[in-house]
């Protein structure tokens, strides 16, 4: 456990990009030369460290974020290795919840892709701090300056740019370190361990000065003390230059950028020098704030052993039939064997073990501390988003947002008698997964599960048969529509019943009316103070968000709607819990029914890379799926579509794709917004 002297050296980042940018061969090299491995894992092999799952080892790629400890030059790094395919953002996104800083990898060829925006974009909301590492650098067609101008130009960073390529493809051979204007060469015997720093090459002087003038420039703009130095051209001390560097880093007004070549051993050790000196500890972001639940008020806990316990837990996962909980700790320290507060379930739990832990390797320690990342054991409550405190003094951390899922599959045992075993594995797999639903359709007898792709749903149901022994029949893929309404209505609804030899009363008023697509939904009370008890208030309130979750075309939940509760006759003895419940219902169905209802589908963003002479093809199939093309730019001898197309329309279309163009194009698609169906729709 780090002592508050120590927490300063500490370093919570995650490694975030688009799927085969090299996050997790990156990580590999960063264990090797740490002294973690003694071995490096490739991804292609199946021997990734990171890549624990064997779902990740047959299939190359990550699919849970992997938890780590490192050692470099006096700072302790724990790093995640988040995933990089669309299906799995969830894990992205609880990750950057929990981290002080991350580092992006790009691809020197695909540059800034979708996926490389949407976890990039993560991370500003959560303020996380972040570099950038420009991979592949040996790749044919790789373009270092051309990624610097995406980063500028699609994710609005300011590019500090510290290490420069010497070569490109075949050419690549080291890197110049722009700061100390020096030449590093790695020595491939080593596997890249050893490496020199040699004087500039007079052929490359001018290139690696211009670049030091750049970034100069660009650090003047930031600090008036750089700039004073920099206008009277004196001399600018190395030490300034990384505390500037550093500071933009930490205020978000700039993206230190390196480059290299995991793969081949180049470019790694600079890239850890910069974690260590420019991303956060945990005493350089502001303190973890939250919501006192016995006062109500807003309190926030600062990173040191001293302050009182604040915890969150970012992840669930089942690890033999048994529950393990991964915790950030924001303050205090947490010890195995004692009890904690649950302030998300008002509940108490007792930690039965604390697990550092390195992938699925684990090592138990009797206590962790703030700044500290951990796995406990024992937890059975908790979930995603909960708050872990000291009863003494509680708090109420930010929960973590979840996404909703796009797609669904029916599932069913191969016996009748595995029905029960079908049950309780989705159950597990559902508390681990937030993105991840299991319900059972009461028209038609079947578990309907759905998530965030076909991959997702792909991994889900061979884990079933893998870790819990239940082989069971897919159905085939189906979107998830949702609900909305084009106009406002407003509906006055009437219960009187009489119940259990009682008359149940009531007359209750709402309001609906549309919102902006993706701002969700809305419900408020607009009732004079003291117009109903405040029991009843809540729950009424509580029915008429329940009545948004199915809709009055097919089911399908409802979105982006405001439901205001206008009104409300309330007798005394006479308007009961059930008749409010049932009034606030009927009145919710009947308002939407007359707000012109419409359905709607989830619309995907595909960028695909194709030869120039399949574009008419490419177009053309998109055409006929309902696709709109944005936009057409050249990369290289490439072209790259950017087009919107129905999801309903997209099941298959890799192996139609590599039909059309003889499997010399690739694509990636994200989730994009919904959209009405449009007319011969679902």
């Amino acid at each position: 456990m780090a002592s508050d002297k120590q927490i300063k050296r500490i370093r919570n980042i995650g490694i975030i990009a688009h799927i085969d940018a090299g996050k997790t061969t990156l990580t590999e090299r960063i264990l090797f030369y740490t002294g973690k491995t003694h071995k490096i894992g490739e991804v292609h092999d199946g021997q990734a460290t990171m890549d624990w799952m064997p779902e990740e080892q047959e299939r190359g790629i990550t699919i849970t974020s992997a938890v780590t400890t490192c050692f470099w030059q006096g700072k302790e790094i724990h790093i995640i290795d988040t995933p990089g395919h669309v299906d799995f953002t969830m894990e992205v996104e609880r990750s950057l919840r929990v981290l002080d800083g991350a580092l992006g990898v790009f691809c020197a060829v695909g540059g800034v892709e979708p996926q490389s925006e949407t976890v990039w974009h993560q991370a500003d909301k959560y303020k996380v701090p972040k570099m950038a590492f420009i991979n592949k650098m040996d790749r044919l067609g790789a373009d270092f300056w051309r990624v610097v101008e995406e980063l500028r130009e699609r994710l609005g960073v300011n590019p500090l740019i510290l290490t420069i390529p010497l070569g490109a493809e075949d050419t690549f051979s080291g890197v110049f370190d722009v700061i100390r204007q020096k030449l590093i060469v790695w020595d491939d015997a080593t596997e890249g361990r050893e490496f020199r720093e040699l004087d500039i090459p007079a052929e490359h002087q001018d290139y690696v000065a211009g670049a030091r003038e750049n970034l100069l420039e660009a650090l003047a703009e930031l600090d008036d003390d750089l700039m004073e130095k920099f206008l009277s051209d004196e001399d600018i001390p190395e030490t300034l230059i990384h505390k500037v560097v550093r500071q933009a880093c930490l205020n978000l007004d700039g993206v230190p950028v390196f480059c290299g070549s995991a793969l081949k051993n180049k470019g790694v050790q600079p890239v850890l020098d910069g974690i260590g000196r420019y991303l956060p500890s945990p005493l350089d972001i502001p303190p973890v704030t939250g919501i006192n639940p016995a006062t109500g008020e807003q309190e926030e806990r600062r990173a040191s052993v001293n302050s009182p316990l604040a915890a969150l837990a970012f992840k669930v996962q089942m690890d033999q039939g048994r529950k393990m909980t991964y915790v950030r700790i924001y303050s205090g320290i947490l010890v195995s064997g004692a009890e904690v507060w649950n302030a998300t379930k008002e509940k108490k739990e007792k930690i039965a073990r604390l697990l550092r832990m390195h992938a699925m390797k684990r090592e138990r320690v009797k206590e962790a501390g703030a700044g500290d990342i951990v796995a406990a054991m024992g937890l059975k409550l908790a979930q995603t988003g909960d708050t872990l405190c000291d009863a003494e003094h509680p708090i109420l951390l930010e929960s973590i947002g979840t996404y909703q899922p796009v797609i669904s599959v029916a599932v069913e045992p191969r016996s009748t008698a595995d029905q029960g075993k079908v049950d309780f594995a989705l159950s597990k797999l559902a508390e681990e997964d937030p993105t991840f639903r299991v319900k059972l359709d009461d028209e038609t007898g079947q578990t309907i599960i759905s998530g965030m792709g076909e991959l997702h749903l792909e991994v889900l149901t061979h884990r079933l048969l893998r870790e819990f022994n239940v082989p069971v029949r897919v159905g085939k893929p189906q979107v998830v529509y949702r609900e909305t309404i084009r106009k406002p209505a407003e509906v006055t609804e009437h219960f009187d019943r009489e119940i259990g030899g009682a008359r149940q009363s009531a007359t209750v008023t709402v309001h609906v009316e549309p919102l902006e697509r993706g701002t969700g939904n809305q419900v408020t009370s607009a009732l004079p103070e003291d117009a109903l008890p405040e029991d009843l208030e809540t729950q009424t309130m509580e029915t008429l968000k329940q009545a948004l979750e199915s809709g009055v075309i097919q089911g399908y939940p409802m979105v982006d709607i405001s439901v205001v509760l206008r009104d409300i006759d309330y007798e005394e003895g006479v308007t009961t819990d059930i008749a409010l419940k049932a009034a606030a219902s009927m009145a919710v169905r009947k308002a939407c029914e007359m707000a012109e209802p419409v359905l709607l589908e989830p619309m995907m963003l595909l960028e695909i890379i194709t030869p120039e002479n399949f574009m008419g093809e490419v177009i053309g199939d998109l055409n006929s799926r309902g696709g709109k093309v944005e936009n057409i730019e050249a990369r290289g001898n490439m072209q790259v579509i950017r087009a919107i197309a129905p999801l309903s329309q997209m099941f298959g279309y890799s192996t139609a794709l590599r039909s059309i163009t003889q499997g010399r194009a690739n694509f990636n698609m994200v989730f994009s917004h919904y959209d009405p169906v449009k007319q011969g729709g679902q």
